[in-house]
């Protein structure tokens, strides 16, 4: 719910920040087609479908201790979008080129406040760049993790042609292996746990199944592979709805 009524006169007196995000779209030009409130706190949350079936609504919500509209957008399961800004014009702005398709760029250049990751970048050139990004981010965490044996773990991974086409995840220090590029992942392939010990559990898919410990990384990463069906990989994109 919005805490203080001087943060938004405009969305207050429009009725619902749907209403209020008309209004604007109404002076910029733009078209924002169906744009939905929140039955629950109409004033605080909407969000703007898109025309492009691969992208989830912009979704909008409004801070409570100070004047921020909070966007947020989603395809097959990674964020593309995300940021801030005080002016409901420049929401409006960004929520028009994605509602009609618009690169990340264009999207970008129209609303600077907008943030996109890398990984969102790598989203629309295809599955095989964010695969190739997220090895890159988690060989990094790795590298600082204070977890030992985290680092050896993921190095080992990425030696293996059949695991370094699937999507990595580190949950917890926990190595996982993704058939999917977005979330929610399929977790059907082994996954590796280093233990304070200094040894590893390998266990799964599931995480009851136990595979056994081991001395070694790579002797770990050997177990994830004997698991590792030859039909997996490598990652599409999607969740684990899609696959």
């Amino acid at each position: 719910m919005i805490s203080d009524s001087e943060l938004y006169p405009d969305v207050e007196s429009a009725g619902s920040l749907a209403a209020a995000l008309e209004v604007v779209a109404v002076k910029l030009g733009v078209d924002l087609g169906s744009i939905v409130s929140s039955d629950s706190d109409p004033l605080g949350w909407a969000v703007v479908a898109s025309i492009d079936a691969k992208r989830d609504p912009f979704s909008i919500m409004v801070g409570a201790v100070e004047r921020w509209f909070i966007i947020t957008g989603w395809s097959r399961g990674i964020e593309l979008v995300s940021g801030a800004t005080p002016d409901l014009g420049e929401v409006v702005k960004a929520a028009s080129v994605w509602r009609h398709g618009g690169r990340l760029s264009e999207i970008q250049r129209t609303a600077p406040f907008v943030k996109i990751s890398e990984k969102a970048y790598a989203h629309e050139r295809g599955p095989a760049d964010v695969v190739a990004v997220q090895w890159r981010l988690i060989r990094q965490d790795a590298r600082d993790s204070p977890v030992e044996g985290v680092h050896a773990l993921v190095e080992a991974a990425h030696a293996k042609p059949q695991l370094r086409q699937l999507f990595p995840v580190l949950s917890h220090w926990s190595l996982h292996f993704s058939m999917c590029t977005g979330y929610p992942y399929v977790w059907n392939i082994p996954f590796v746990d280093p233990l304070s010990n200094g040894r590893y559990r390998v266990s799964g898919p599931a995480r009851g199944i136990d595979m056994g410990e081991v001395d070694s990384a790579d002797e770990a990463i050997d177990l994830v592979v004997a698991g590792f069906s030859t039909g997996c990989g490598p990652a599409v994109e999607g969740t684990a709805h899609d696959v």
